[in-house]
């Protein structure tokens, strides 16, 4: 017979992990912990059997930024962000039909990395990134073409991570560097 105190931990969910590791590669991301701080933090995270056991390696980290995360939505039609406008942490873009035309040359990236989420129905999406940005496009998935990314042959280091995922059902993504 078990007590009370012997209660199961409760399970976790494959999302609460995701967010426990970029919550760890960020706080490492911006210095708050070292690399040997974050290796141990990911092992523990990934080998975690209850919520108990993730909530004590994340306690030590920096609390999340309020309003890091802001969603771009349209049922049908354009969207598009150029110009000097301020990129959150996490950007989500939404669209069932239509383009998704996002310059971040001139935006201002207050973050190390950037997380882009895509949800589209149909339409491309053309993404200009920094001329240093680092770009990982390894979270897309396109139901009908493949995704459009060439490195650059030189970068320069200190540049913000630029990570795209999602989903694209019939279109493609292209992502460029700018050339200013």
């Amino acid at each position: 017979m078990t007590s009370l105190s012997e209660d199961p931990p409760s399970p976790i969910g494959e999302d609460d992990r995701d967010t426990a590791v970029r919550r760890l590669q960020e706080a490492y991301a911006e210095g708050h912990v070292s690399h040997e701080e974050m290796d141990e933090g990911l092992d523990r995270v990934l080998t975690a059997e209850g919520r108990g056991e993730l909530a004590s390696v994340l306690d030590s980290l920096p609390a999340e930024k309020p309003g890091s995360t802001s969603t771009i939505a349209a049922a049908g039609g354009r969207i598009r962000r150029g110009g000097r406008w301020r990129v959150p942490r996490i950007l989500k873009v939404e669209s069932a039909f239509g383009r998704v035309r996002l310059d971040l040359s001139r935006a201002v990236i207050e973050h190390p990395v950037v997380d882009i989420q895509l949800q589209l129905g149909t339409g491309n999406a053309r993404i200009t990134v920094p001329r240093d940005a680092i770009v990982d496009i390894e979270g897309v998935h396109s139901g009908w073409k493949d995704s459009r990314y060439r490195t650059p042959r030189r970068s320069r280091p200190g540049g913000p991570t630029i990570r795209i995922s999602g989903t694209m059902g019939f279109g493609r993504l292209k992502v460029r560097h700018a050339r200013r």
